[in-house]
C-alpha cells in the first residue's frame, strides 16, 4: 500500500493532489482546517481511504500532535511507500516590513517553513529500507527575488529552498531511498491570487501585475498543475534527490 499525507487540502492545488493521487490508488490523508467531503467521495469510488486530519499549521503544538498521530497510523501499516506534500501556505502579510506585526511574522513563518521543516524531519525519522518516503515542499518564484510588499513570503520560501536542498543532500550522503524535492507551481487560479489582488498599491507594488494575470487568463488551473507533480511523484524512482521542478519546465 501507498499513502500521501497532504497540507492544505481543503480547496487549490492541495485539493487536486489529493484527488489525483486517490485516482492512483493512493489512500490520502489530508491535513487543513476544514473537511472536504468530496475527497471522501472520490476515495469511496475508487476503493481508497481519504481521512481528514483538522489541524492550525501556525500552531506548532497541534501540528507536533496530528503528525505524530498521522506517522503513527501510516508507519504501521506496512506501507511500501509514503508521500508528503507540504502544500499549504500563505502570502500574508502583505505589505512593508515596517507594517508587520509579531503576531503575523509568527504564523506567516510557522506555516510556511516551521511546519514543513518539523514534518519533513519527523517523516524522514520514521522512514526506513522497507518504508522509504518522498517529500514534496511548495515553493515560489519568489525565493530567489526581492518583491516590494513580500518581505516575509519571500523569505520563508527562501529558507525552504535551502532547507529542502540541504536534507536532499544529506539523505544522499546517508544513501536512504528518501526523495526531497521542491515543486513550483507557478501562479494559478486560487484564493491565494484574490488575496493577492485585493492589496493596495501602498502594500503591494505589483498589485496591477497580478489583477491583469486574472483578465488576461493567464492563471493556470490546479488541476493541471497538480497533474505535472503528481507525473513527478509517482515514477518516484526516477525524482532526482533536492530538485526544484518548476511547472513551466513540466508542460
Amino acid at each position: 500500500m501507498r499513502y500521501a499525507v497532504i497540507t492544505g487540502t481543503s480547496r487549490g492545488l492541495g485539493q487536486s493532489i489529493a484527488m489525483l493521487l486517490i485516482k492512483q490508488g493512493i489512500h490520502v490523508i489530508g491535513v487543513a482546517r476544514n473537511k472536504n467531503v468530496e475527497l471522501e467521495k472520490v476515495a469511496s469510488e475508487y476503493a481508497v481511504t481519504y481521512h481528514h486530519e483538522t489541524c492550525d499549521l501556525s500552531n506548532i503544538d497541534q501540528v507536533k500532535a496530528v503528525f505524530e498521530s498521522i506517522t503513527e497510523q501510516v508507519f504501521t501499516q506496512q506501507a511500501e511507500l509514503v508521500y508528503l506534500v507540504n502544500n499549504a501556505g500563505m502570502v500574508a502579510p502583505i505589505d512593508t516590513t515596517d507594517h508587520h506585526t509579531f503576531e503575523e511574522l509568527t504564523d506567516h513563518v510557522h506555516v510556511n517553513l516551521l511546519s514543513p521543516m518539523a514534518t519533513t524531519a519527523q517523516f524522514l525519522t520514521k522512514s526506513s529500507k522497507d518504508t522509504p518516503v518522498v517529500i514534496a515542499n511548495v515553493t515560489s518564484g519568489a525565493a530567489d527575488r526581492s518583491v516590494y510588499g513580500w518581505s516575509a513570503y519571500c523569505s520563508t520560501k527562501a529558507g525552504l529552498n535551502r532547507y529542502t536542498e540541504t536534507v536532499a543532500m544529506e539523505q544522499d550522503e546517508l544513501n536512504t531511498d528518501n526523495k526531497v524535492i521542491l515543486f513550483n507551481p507557478g501562479i494559478m487560479d486560487t484564493n491565494m491570487q484574490g488575496e493577492i489582488r485585493s492589496s493596495s498599491e501602498q502594500a503591494f507594488k505589483d498589485v496591477e501585475t497580478f489583477k491583469q494575470y486574472k483578465e488576461d487568463n493567464s492563471l493556470r488551473d490546479s488541476d493541471l498543475v497538480a497533474n505535472k507533480l503528481v507525473d513527478v511523484l509517482i515514477k518516484h524512482q526516477e525524482i532526482t534527490n533536492g530538485k526544484n521542478y518548476n511547472i513551466k519546465d513540466l508542460l
